[in-house]
């Protein structure tokens, strides 16, 4: 389900409209985040590492209304819920896009993407058989500790979906670490709500 903002009264009409007309609208930052505690919980749980990250990765992002919001057909919406659209890797070196819709229930997301990845990764599709635009578009490049990161975009193509990648764990003086890139539609977001998703993030990851 999703909602028509009303942009004439919205308080980010002026950022919409300037940041609109950009042939590239997104912005990014990358940080590093603490996850010794989450790797230790990830392994008691015997669940995948990437799969805890992501499933709070999604949790905070439906926190924050900006995260919620799409351009469709030149107009502001807000989704009810977004799910994830993470890239699978496969063991021939290549990877296919999942689609994962987020549940409030955590092992029940879990069961739901572990089926999800098992299809993925039995057939040579690059797409999933279902999408759309209330997704935040995940990856994860497990091999690169990286301090930024740029995307492949079709400038042709609208787009509006966050961008999430992580990279590879390290660990120094005992703790672990691994870099995340967030990139968002400057019409829809600043700076100020990137930061809003990473202290939610850290948070999770903490607990």
């Amino acid at each position: 389900m999703k909602k028509l903002i009303d942009i004439e009264n919205w308080n980010r009409k002026e950022h919409f409209h300037f940041f609109s007309k950009f042939s590239e609208p997104f912005f990014g930052v990358t940080v590093n985040v603490e996850c010794s505690t989450a790797y230790s919980k990830a392994k008691e749980k015997q669940v995948s590492f990437f799969l805890y990250y992501l499933y709070r990765a999604l949790k905070s992002a439906n926190k924050i209304d900006n995260f919620k919001y799409r351009i469709i057909d030149n107009k502001a919406y807000e989704f009810d819920v977004v799910n994830a659209s993470p890239t699978i890797n496969r063991p021939n070196g290549t990877f296919g896009f999942a689609y994962m819709d987020y549940a409030k229930n955590e092992d029940e997301f879990y069961q739901k993407a572990m089926e999800e990845i098992e299809k993925v990764q039995n057939t040579n599709s690059l797409l999933p058989a279902v999408s759309g635009e209330n997704v935040i578009h995940f990856s994860a490049i497990p091999w690169i500790d990286f301090t930024s990161i740029s995307h492949a975009r079709s400038f042709s193509h609208p787009d509006s979906c966050p961008k999430i990648s992580f990279g590879k764990m390290t660990e120094t003086n005992k703790k672990k670490s691994m870099p995340i890139s967030i990139h968002g539609h400057h019409a829809l977001m600043d700076g100020f709500h990137v930061g809003q998703f990473i202290d939610e993030f850290q948070k999770l990851m903490n607990e």
